[in-house]
């Protein structure tokens, strides 16, 4: 069993996921690949399955979650399984190709040279977004300045969702307080792991939005970012976090 693997939350991706799959085995560098399925009405797990039994039987698994209830309850459930399986590297992705698996060796290699987090950034080295309209661009980019005005964070993108953490933040931050369910949650991982002292690093990489499948953005998505940022922080106040 490989120490590394990725985590890709699912909901309505048949379109990409047999691609995104072969795409992660394809690498050089062997990721195991662990599928977080919302009970997607399109056969998404079905896919999944019928390559884990005829292909990939050791290094493909999948949890299947009853409901739809946010991608960030799905990254923890994920989080738990790798740590209950042991993986030291743990790496998250999106299923739609705007995340390239060909990054993740990047990740990784960041993590084993002293990193605890790495992040694909968009933002480390300018603008590195394709496809996206100019409004997406700028609401992304500006939401992470806001983030970093109101935390204190350094980091660039702080709403990244291509992140690799090692074994010990997960196993050190307290998952079950983790609240946001949205894109907010990336936040929220991002700024405990740095409560906690951890060492995070961004690594540039280019995102490109999605070609196949519907985006899963909403407006309420957005408003628990910009509220919940303020309210996360003013809880950090009354919080104690475990230095290394």
């Amino acid at each position: 069993m490989s120490k590394k693997i990725v985590i890709i939350p699912t909901y309505n991706e048949r379109e990409n996921i047999e691609e995104i799959i072969r795409a992660v085995f394809a690498l050089q560098q062997s990721f195991d690949v662990l599928i977080v399925d919302d009970n997607s009405p399109d056969g998404t797990a079905s896919i999944v399955k019928n390559l884990q039994a005829n292909e990939f039987k050791l290094n493909l698994h999948i949890l299947e979650r009853q409901v739809k209830n946010g991608l960030g309850t799905a990254y923890i459930e994920g989080f738990k399984w790798c740590l209950k399986n042991d993986y030291e590297f743990i790496f998250e992705m999106d299923a739609d190709f705007s995340h390239n698996p060909n990054d993740l060796p990047k990740l990784y290699e960041a993590l084993c040279n002293g990193a605890d987090v790495s992040i694909g950034s968009r933002y480390k080295t300018g603008v590195n977004v394709v496809n996206w309209p100019m409004s997406r661009v700028m609401l992304s980019y500006f939401a992470s300045a806001y983030v970093r005005f109101i935390t204190g964070l350094e980091i660039r993108d702080t709403t990244a969702g291509f992140v690799g953490y090692r074994s010990r933040v997960l196993s050190t931050i307290a998952l079950d307080e983790i609240k946001f369910r949205g894109y907010a949650f990336q936040i929220e991982m991002k700024y405990t792991a740095h409560k906690h002292g951890f060492t995070i690093e961004e690594v540039p990489i280019i995102f490109t939005d999605r070609t196949k499948g519907e985006s899963k953005i909403s407006n309420g998505i957005i408003q628990e970012a910009i509220i919940g940022v303020v309210s996360m922080k003013l809880k950090s106040f009354f919080k104690k976090y475990e230095k290394l």
